[in-house]
C-alpha cells in the first residue's frame, strides 16, 4: 500500500466520527431551513442536490482543518468527477487562442453555410469550474443549436487575482472574432454566453466592446442567472433565498471574499451593505437598489435592511473602486443602448436572482432587444444537470428549450 493510500485511510479513520456529526448537521440544517419550491416537479432531487452541496464544502473544511488538503481543492477535485455526457455528432479538440487554453465543439454534420459561434464562461465564483465539469453543457449547446462552441479555460482565482479572469475572456473572445472563419464560423454571428460569475464576464466583456469597438461585433450575449452586482447584498432575493438551495447567502459572500483575496471575518457586515459609501447608493439608487425589483417579486419577504455605519475597510478590499468591478447595471445610458441583443434567464428560488431583473430594467429603459425568462421553480446551478438521465429536472429541460430556441432564431 503506497504512503498516499496510507495517510487516506488514516485520515478516513480519524474523521470517520466527525464526518458522521457532518453529515447529521448538514441534514438537519437543509430539512429545516431550505425552502423547496412548492412549484417544482423534483422536491426529492432538489433536496439531494442541496445537501450535496452542502455536504461537500463541510468535507473541504475538514480536509483543510486536519491538514490534508484545502477546501478549494477538494470542491475542484469533486467537481472533476462529473461525467462527460454524450459525445455524437462533434468534434472535440483542445487547442490555444493565444495563451488561453480552450476547448471546441463543431458539429460533424456538414454545412452549406458558415454556423453560429457561441463562446461559453463558465461560473463557480472566478474559483470554481473546468472544462470536464462543463461538458455536457457544451455538447448539449453545440449539439442541439448546430453551432461551433468554444469553451474558455480562463485562469481562476485566488491563485489568479481579478481581473486575469476578466483578461483571458477578452484575448480569447478577441482571437475569435478574429479567426472565426478558420472553424467554419460566420464572424458575424458570434454569441457570448455564460451563468452565473460567468454571466459576470459575459456582461462585462459586452460593456468593454462597446467601449473599445470591434469588427465584428458580438452578435448577442446569453446570460444565465448571472452575477451581476456586489453593491447591493440585500436585495430580496438574498433575503428570501438565504439558506439556498444549494447557493447560500453566507457561502456566496465566503467566496466572493476568497476571490477577492479580503480578510473579512463578518460576512454580516457585508450583507448589510457596510462596504458601501453612502454617496454611492444615493448616486446609483435608481438603477440598483430594491425600490426597482417588481413588487411579484417580494412576495415570498422583504425586510429592507436597517442602517449600519459604513466600514472604509470593508470597501477597499472587495475594490468597490476598481471600474472592472462596477456593475454593467450602473453602466451610463449611452454604454447600456449600445449593447447586443440579450437572452436573459432568472430562476426564483436563486440567490442572485435580482441582479438579474435589475439587470432586465436596464435594458428595457434603453431599449435593448431582450428575450427574458423567468423559471418559477428555477434555481442556482439548474443548467448543470443536462443530460444526467433520472438526475436531470424538469426545470433543466425547459432552461435549455428557451436557450436553444433563442439562439436557432438568431
Amino acid at each position: 500500500m503506497s504512503i498516499f493510500h496510507r495517510v487516506f485511510m488514516l485520515w478516513l479513520y480519524l474523521c470517520t466520527p466527525i464526518l458522521f456529526v457532518e453529515l447529521f448537521l448538514v441534514l438537519y440544517n437543509a430539512l429545516k431551513n431550505t425552502p423547496i419550491p412548492s412549484e417544482t416537479k423534483d422536491p426529492v432531487k432538489l433536496r439531494l442536490y442541496h445537501v450535496a452541496s452542502l455536504l461537500v464544502f463541510r468535507l473541504g473544511k475538514i480536509s483543510e482543518k486536519v491538514g490534508i488538503c484545502s477546501q478549494i481543492s477538494l470542491v475542484r477535485f469533486m467537481l472533476n468527477l462529473t461525467l462527460p455526457g454524450k459525445k455524437s455528432n462533434l468534434y472535440i479538440w483542445d487547442t490555444n487562442f493565444e495563451h488561453v487554453p480552450v476547448r471546441i465543439y463543431q458539429p460533424t454534420s456538414p454545412s452549406t453555410q458558415p454556423r453560429k459561434g457561441l463562446i461559453y464562461l463558465h461560473g463557480g465564483c472566478g474559483i470554481f469550474g473546468n472544462k470536464r465539469g462543463y461538458e455536457r453543457v457544451c455538447r448539449h449547446l453545440a449539439r442541439e443549436s448546430d453551432s461551433v462552441v468554444v469553451y474558455v479555460e480562463y485562469r481562476l482565482g485566488p491563485e489568479h487575482e481579478h481581473p486575469a479572469q476578466l483578461f483571458d475572456c477578452r484575448t480569447a473572445t478577441t482571437y475569435f472574432l478574429n479567426k472565426s472563419q478558420d472553424y467554419g464560423v460566420d464572424p458575424n454571428s458570434i454569441i457570448l454566453a455564460g451563468e452565473s460569475s460567468g454571466g459576470a464576464l459575459v456582461a462585462a466583456l459586452c460593456r468593454d466592446m462597446v467601449k473599445r469597438p470591434t469588427t465584428p461585433k458580438i452578435r448577442a450575449q446569453i446570460l444565465i442567472y448571472p452575477l451581476l452586482q456586489i453593491m447591493d447584498l440585500s436585495l430580496p432575493s438574498h433575503q428570501q433565498n438565504h439558506f439556498g438551495p444549494a447557493l447560500t447567502r453566507r457561502r456566496a459572500m465566503k467566496l466572493g471574499l476568497i476571490y477577492m483575496k479580503a480578510n473579512i471575518r463578518k460576512v454580516e457586515d457585508l450583507m448589510s451593505n457596510a462596504h458601501v459609501p453612502e454617496f454611492m447608493k444615493m448616486k446609483y439608487k435608481k438603477w440598483l437598489s430594491a425600490d426597482c425589483i417588481p413588487e411579484e417579486f417580494k412576495i415570498r419577504g422583504y425586510k429592507p435592511p436597517s442602517p449600519v455605519p459604513f466600514s472604509k475597510e470593508l470597501y477597499e478590499q472587495v475594490r468597490l473602486s476598481d471600474e472592472t468591478m462596477l456593475s454593467p447595471i450602473l453602466d451610463e445610458d449611452a454604454i447600456v443602448q449600445q449593447l447586443p441583443q440579450t437572452y436573459l434567464l432568472t430562476c426564483e428560488y436563486d440567490l442572485i436572482r435580482d441582479d438579474g431583473l435589475l439587470y432586465k430594467k436596464r435594458l428595457e429603459d434603453n431599449k435593448v432587444p431582450l428575450t427574458w425568462n423567468h423559471l418559477k421553480d428555477g434555481f442556482h446551478g439548474v443548467i448543470m444537470f443536462v443530460d444526467t438521465g433520472p438526475l436531470e429536472f424538469s426545470c433543466t429541460k425547459t432552461a435549455f428549450e428557451h436557450i436553444l430556441k433563442f439562439i436557432k432564431g438568431l
